[in-house]
């Protein structure tokens, strides 16, 4: 059978240990765990109305990681009939179900979930990997130092949260200690996002450090190939550009970020006319 993923995202699913379409697993006829969704949105649904970078920490070391449990096992059958139940779900219902979200263990050691933050009917999206601390004490996204910067940077482009943009996370939980995102994780997580994107319907994203931007496009190309290039979801142009959080410990590379969102602007504008003055 001819896999319908590009060699690029075969790459990926290997990387996440999930297995190719097309491809059977080691050891065995074909794997029971299904692959990541594809990122190409499907048709836009009618807006609904409304109801850290982190990006490549240090590891923790070994023996100071916390034990994680298994995360629940789930065959093709059941994981294909909850991503068609999320697909499906309103605005305030799918909020309401990654609020009481326990797909994965980090159900079992968040505070919050994190649904996003900002205006749901914004015509730009931002895109993060995961809460940090702040976020999981409050519930909310990117309020951390972090935030500040993005609302700092969002400013020098004109734009509000509140008014001009939404921002949400790959994952809804926060990783202990801010470690990496694991694979099942993503997979689990992934659906709500693709959801929260088809409600939106953005006409730009940015995707904000290497995690965030892997998940969405699943790719495994490092960031730095992708920055200066307009990838897409589905149709909706994607801008990738470092973390905040990455930028609060290399000041030296916020010029590179700005040539970054320049050219989302001009991407912007591109589609749709005159954008506010940057400042």
């Amino acid at each position: 059978m001819i896999s319908p993923f590009t060699e690029e995202q075969q790459r990926f699913l290997r990387l996440l240990e999930l297995p190719v379409p097309g491809r059977p697993a080691a050891g065995e006829g074909a794997s029971s765990q299904p692959a990541l969704p594809k990122a190409a949105a499907a048709a836009p649904s009618p807006r609904q109305e409304p109801a850290a970078a982190i990006s490549a920490p240090a590891p923790t070391p070994l023996a100071a990681q916390p034990m994680v449990p298994a995360a629940p096992v789930r065959d093709a059958a059941a994981q294909g009939q909850r991503e068609t139940v999320i697909a499906g779900l309103s605005w305030a219902d799918l909020a309401a179900m990654v609020s009481g979200c326990q797909a994965c263990p980090l159900g079992a050691t968040r505070q919050h979930a994190v649904f996003g933050a900002g205006n749901p009917q914004g015509r730009w999206l931002f895109v993060g990997e995961a809460p940090g601390a702040e976020e999981d004490r409050r519930g909310e996204a990117f309020v951390g130092r972090a935030g500040q910067l993005l609302d700092a940077m969002l400013k020098a482009m004109g734009l509000e949260r509140g008014r001009d943009v939404y921002i949400a996370n790959v994952l809804k939980c926060r990783p202990p200690n801010n470690r990496d995102p694991l694979g099942p994780e993503v997979q689990e997580c992934l659906p709500y996002l693709h959801r929260q994107i088809a409600l939106i319907r953005p006409q730009i994203i940015v995707a904000l450090g290497r995690f965030a931007t892997q998940g969405l496009l699943q790719v495994d190309t490092p960031l730095n190939k992708l920055r200066g290039t307009v990838q897409h979801y589905g149709e909706i142009p994607v801008l990738v550009t470092y973390h905040p959080a990455y930028l609060l410990r290399n000041p030296i590379d916020k010029r590179r970020v700005w040539e970054d969102l320049k050219k989302a602007r001009q991407i912007f504008s591109e589609l749709n006319g005159a954008l506010p003055e940057a400042r």
